[in-house]
């Protein structure tokens, strides 16, 4: 990353998390009503997640990422691991609370995370953290994975939350869904869901729209254009998600 692009970041963060925090705040104490009100509990969902990408670990190969607690609101069922595990969400997932629908197709979930943005934690733009040791399955698994979050924080949105459905699925019709089979699984292996495939040809597509916008961070000009096109675009997002009759992201 170009010092003056990780100074210019940083600033920006600030200035953002703390505008954003200011003029949501009454959003967001309406959001903790209705989220208590649909299932009574607590209304802001802790959990560790991988940041950065610091070093390729002891031993040269296992990556090792600066882990720290990212915060939502509760969009699930008090306990919703408890007997299942640790589970990707997914479209239509039981577990998923009525208000927790609506929240999660406007994004509105994640207006906590400005809290992780003014503390360092996060940024505003940037790839998505993954909880921890899925983080280093997935980057055992697919190659340059890791890359995304080498000397990256990881973002409230990204290229690939602007560009790409809730789940990490091509939008049907675009381009990127056009290239799907070659990109996802180009030697036509016959690989069932039970292998755990399909999540992760989801993370090779993201890893898609990831690595571009890691690679604008070198140079300041394609870093701020980039950087503005995810900010304008990621309201239109959440407008979008309010037309949605399902879960569909």
């Amino acid at each position: 990353m170009a010092p003056s692009v990780r100074i210019a970041k940083r600033v920006l963060d600030v200035i953002g998390s703390t505008l954003g925090l200011t003029v949501a705040a009454p959003v967001m104490a309406g959001v903790a009503l209705a989220v208590y009100l649909d299932d009574p509990g607590p209304v802001i969902y802790k959990q560790r997640r991988a940041g950065e990408l610091q070093t390729d670990g002891a031993d040269g190969q296992t990556p090792e990422f600066v882990e720290f607690e990212m915060y939502k609101f509760r969009t699930m069922i008090v306990d919703a691991e408890k007997h299942t595990g640790q589970v990707i969400a997914q479209a239509n997932d039981p577990r998923v609370t009525r208000i927790g629908r609506f929240l999660r197709k406007t994004r509105l979930d994640e207006l906590p995370q400005l809290w992780n943005v003014l503390k360092g934690d996060m940024s505003l733009v940037g790839p998505r953290p993954e909880r921890p040791e899925r983080q280093v399955n997935l980057a055992m698994a697919i190659p340059f994975f890791e890359e995304r979050m080498r000397q990256v924080k990881p973002g409230i949105t990204g290229l690939a939350q602007v560009m790409l459905t809730y789940s990490g699925k091509p939008s049907e019709g675009s381009e990127a869904a056009s290239h799907e089979a070659s990109l996802t699984n180009p030697f036509d292996l016959e690989l069932g869901e039970a292998s755990g495939s399909v999540e992760a040809d989801d993370m090779r597509v993201k890893l898609l729209f990831d690595l571009p916008y890691v690679a604008s961070l070198e140079k300041f000009s394609s870093w701020i254009s980039l950087e503005a096109f995810v900010i304008v675009q990621t309201p239109l997002v959440m407008l979008r998600g309010l037309g949605r009759k399902s879960l569909g992201r």
